[in-house]
């Protein structure tokens, strides 16, 4: 016993050592633990070490990541500032309209074909779209940003496959798709003609939850636009404050007659 208690120490303390964040740390650990379980049914490690390892507490993550939201005025000047006379400028103002009204994740949005475009309940719509952790869903698409995507798509002459593509120096598409990096690029580059300084592509799915919301959006329906398995995490996207002023429970119809 005195054994596997040291090596179960050790482990852990390797693991807060490393000075990683909270969430690594515990995304790690929680791989080690399933692979005492299956060495353990496969009698490679003694039961009492596999137990041992299996009751190794996570880190408790303090406080919650702030990020960026833009304001409506901040997201309307962004997706329009690159230039539509150029092929580019179509391309970016395609692609930010995609990310700050579909709430898209940068490698969600690279990966999108001309496939995943179609008309579902009479509404454009990115259908069976694979996100993170491989969850699947259904993503509608606002009429303003499939114009966007139209007017791009008929100036690269693009009529199957990856939506977005590279544009060269000389304003020709090339290649047959574009990387998470230039997403970024594309963000950073709009995001510095408005004077928003350290703005990310994620800031924009967080912007569209909390657009979304401000216009009456139901928690659940922003919950299925972005995908997200658990509501809490929507609520952390939305970065909304209780009011106690005009509190939501003032009136709700069942208070007396003034």
């Amino acid at each position: 016993m005195a054994f596997n208690r040291i090596v179960v120490l050790r482990y852990r303390s390797h693991l807060e050592s490393r000075q990683l964040a909270p969430g690594t740390i515990n995304l790690r650990r929680g791989a080690v633990r399933r692979l005492a379980y299956e060495a353990a049914d496969c009698g490679l490690l003694s039961a009492d070490l596999a137990s041992g390892i299996r009751r190794v507490k996570g880190v408790k993550k303090l406080g919650i990541r702030l990020g960026n939201w833009l304001t409506a005025e901040q997201g309307n000047a962004l997706w329009q500032s690159p230039d539509r006379q150029r092929l580019k400028g179509k391309r970016d103002r395609a692609l930010l309209a995609l990310l700050l009204a579909c709430g898209l994740r940068r490698h969600e949005a690279v990966a999108l074909t001309l496939d995943h475009l179609q008309q579902s309940e009479e509404h454009w719509a990115i259908v069976d779209l694979v996100g993170k952790g491989g969850h699947i869903r259904t993503v509608p698409v606002p009429d303003w940003v499939r114009a966007e995507l139209d007017d791009w798509l008929a100036a690269a002459a693009i009529d199957r496959g990856r939506l977005f593509r590279r544009v060269n120096k000389v304003g020709k598409t090339w290649g047959d798709g574009m990387t998470v990096k230039a997403v970024w690029h594309v963000v950073k580059e709009s995001a510095r003609r408005i004077g928003v300084a350290k703005l990310a592509p994620h800031d924009l799915r967080r912007t569209c939850a909390r657009l979304c919301h401000a216009s009456g959006g139901e928690l659940e329906q922003i919950q299925f636009l972005l995908g997200h398995v658990s509501v809490q995490t929507t609520e952390r996207y939305l970065g909304c404050k209780q009011r106690i002023r005009s509190a939501v429970n003032d009136r709700i119809g069942i208070e007396p007659n003034p």
